[in-house]
């Protein structure tokens, strides 16, 4: 049976859909899916932010076809690990959860990271050195995902 993951941002132009190529392309897609959502709707339908799509290019991973989305409670029936990216957002996927069972597959993204900070913080208003900084928190983690998935 193929897992589900979904990886949570607040805009879904930055970290999300970074954290989305970069697990992509350390699974096998038969076996695992990954998609991403924002818990606002500031973005939806636009491509992530072009200083994600370069620094995932830098790597060899392309977002570029990626569109924002916002979170909806019926992701927790499409998915069985939801990842976010801080406390924030953490808070707002749990205030749609149906019930307890449905907030047990919610995570930060970084819990568990060694060595990282607890929350991915937010490049927006930052310059293309944060989004490198972000890449590398996100690819840590998903090196870690991959082992426990």
């Amino acid at each position: 049976m193929k897992k589900k993951v979904l990886m949570v941002c607040l805009g879904n132009i930055c970290r999300s859909p970074l954290a989305e190529g970069i697990l992509r392309s350390k699974v096998d897609p038969n076996k695992v899916e990954v998609d991403s959502a924002g818990t606002a709707g500031y973005h939806v339908g636009n491509p992530p932010d072009s200083r994600s799509i370069d620094t995932a290019k830098k790597y060899n991973i392309d977002i570029s076809q990626q569109r924002c989305r916002k979170f909806i409670r019926e992701d927790y029936f499409q998915f069985d690990h939801i990842f976010v990216m801080d406390k924030a957002n953490y808070t707002d996927v749990l205030a749609l959860a149906p019930d307890e069972t449905y907030r047990a597959k919610v995570r930060l993204l970084l819990e568990g990271v060694e060595s990282s900070p607890a929350e991915v913080p937010d490049p927006y208003y930052g310059g293309h050195d944060g989004f490198e900084l972000v890449f590398q928190l996100l690819d840590q983690a998903c090196e870690k995902l991959v082992n426990e998935l």
